[in-house]
């Protein structure tokens, strides 16, 4: 087992990246502390990047990434219930109540009663809540598009699997099912 060259501190984790599948053993990928240190800040700073751009977008509007978040997944799902935004965003009530009576009290989304269950809340996005959340993801797009670009194919669905690696299970689930359409 050989180190890279100033890569740091001893072993830290395995991943399995060969056609063998998990399990299998072949092409093992041994990283350094000091190489997942680097991923970690990296991803820092590429979050940082990422949400710059909404936020100067927001910061004009009163409005904060929680807004931006529940509009984006009340888009991605026209219709939802809060129940399964609380779920998706992982927030208390009272936080998630705060930013969509905001959103609600200024016309962006709109919230209807359930046909089948009066308790539920159905929320979808109105002319302008799709406005906002458009002109928010676009400038996200860009971003993401250009670094895509710059990266490669192989890089993207690489980044890819290790985001969804990344997710907790509960979490990998409601990604699978918007993934997929559901």
């Amino acid at each position: 087992m050989s180190q890279t060259p100033g890569s740091g501190a001893g072993q830290a984790g395995l991943l399995n990246s060969g056609a063998g599948g998990a399990g299998g053993g072949e092409n093992l990928l041994f990283l350094t502390d000091e190489q997942l240190r680097k991923g970690i800040e990296a991803m820092f700073f590429a979050y940082r990047g990422f949400t710059a751009d909404p936020d100067r977008i927001l910061e004009t509007m009163d409005y904060g990434r929680a807004h931006h978040r529940a509009l984006h997944f009340i888009q991605r799902s026209p219709g939802t219930t809060v129940s399964n935004l609380l779920g998706i965003l992982g927030v208390t009530k009272q936080s998630l109540n705060r930013v969509l009576r905001s959103l609600i009290d200024d016309g962006h989304v709109r919230s209807e009663k359930g046909r089948r269950d009066g308790r539920e809340r159905h929320l979808f996005l109105t002319p302008s809540g799709e406005a906002m959340e458009k002109q928010l993801s676009d400038a996200q797009r860009a971003r993401m598009r250009a670094a895509y670009r710059a990266a490669g194919p192989a890089a993207v669905q690489g980044f890819r699997q290790v985001l969804e690696a990344m997710m907790d299970p509960g979490l990998r689930d409601y990604y699978n099912r918007m993934r997929d359409g559901g």
